[in-house]
């Protein structure tokens, strides 16, 4: 059957579909916010600040875009649960993308994190996504063409940067669980995939790169000279959501500039 232009540009939109994006309110998560919501889909964020999130709301609504979103910190087992009670309220108890996007990071050396620090970032980082995922299962296998996708790094592999060994250890779980799931969860037409970035222009990546020397070191190691803006990541994302990607799971998709591949190049 011949496809018109318009079924075929459908294919690439988000358009439609239900999206919970944690933390949205900064950074990748308000990119991606902003970038599946300008393009037709129906989207719920939270954040841990009322403030930044009535903010990110108030401008979605002056843009005329379709976002909702309730305060939560998705690193405690009942504010998620609460998130998801909402989130499956508000869409009649259906969901077809999760984008697991809270994530932080503490660097030292490795010898000098206390167990408070490893604590607080695997509850972040990892289990507030492996949690998520298994409360939201029901509602993406609903939809009938779920997608799981998790904000990963470089960090995770498949290179080592040199601090952050506790985020990097759990972001290189997310791209297994992305692998996992993808197994388990095809079977209910659910995929899952991780996307790796670079540094990107985020408040997170500005407090390290405005040590020049370090941002001059990075950059020499990206080969296209530069880092990533937030929308180029939300991009990714957002053609992983639609229909066009449908095909696509279980992988770790690097937006790097080239970072992940370059090796001693003169």
């Amino acid at each position: 059957m011949s496809l018109t232009a318009e079924q075929r540009l459908a294919a690439y939109s988000p358009a439609g579909r239900t999206c919970l994006v944690t933390g949205g309110t900064k950074g990748i998560g308000r990119a991606v916010v902003e970038e599946l919501a300008g393009l037709g889909a129906r989207v719920y964020t939270c954040a841990r600040s009322a403030a930044d999130l009535e903010e990110l709301l108030a401008h979605c609504k002056a843009q005329g875009w379709d976002v909702q979103g309730s305060v939560a910190d998705v690193s405690k087992a009942e504010d998620r649960q609460r998130l998801v009670a909402a989130v499956s309220e508000a869409f009649g108890g259906q969901l077809t993308v999760l984008f697991n996007n809270v994530g932080t990071n503490i660097r030292k050396p490795t010898e000098q994190y206390t167990q408070e620090e490893w604590s607080f970032l695997l509850s972040a980082n990892l289990e507030s996504a492996f949690a998520l995922c298994q409360l939201c299962h029901p509602l993406l296998k609903a939809t009938g063409d779920g997608v799981v996708i998790f904000n990963s790094s470089v960090a995770g592999g498949p290179t080592a940067l040199m601090s952050g060994t506790i985020y990097g250890l759990t972001k290189a779980a997310l791209n297994q669980l992305a692998k996992n799931l993808t197994c388990e969860w095809a079977k209910d037409n659910i995929r899952a995939i991780a996307v790796a970035p670079w540094y990107t222009a985020t408040p997170l990546a500005q407090q390290v790169l405005k040590d020049k020397e370090y941002e001059a070191k990075v950059l020499e190691r990206t080969p296209m000279g530069r880092v990533a803006q937030p929308v180029e990541v939300a991009r990714v994302v957002s053609f992983l959501s639609s229909p066009a990607a449908s095909y696509i799971a279980g992988a770790t998709i690097a937006v790097d500039g080239g970072y992940s591949i370059k090796g001693m190049y003169f």
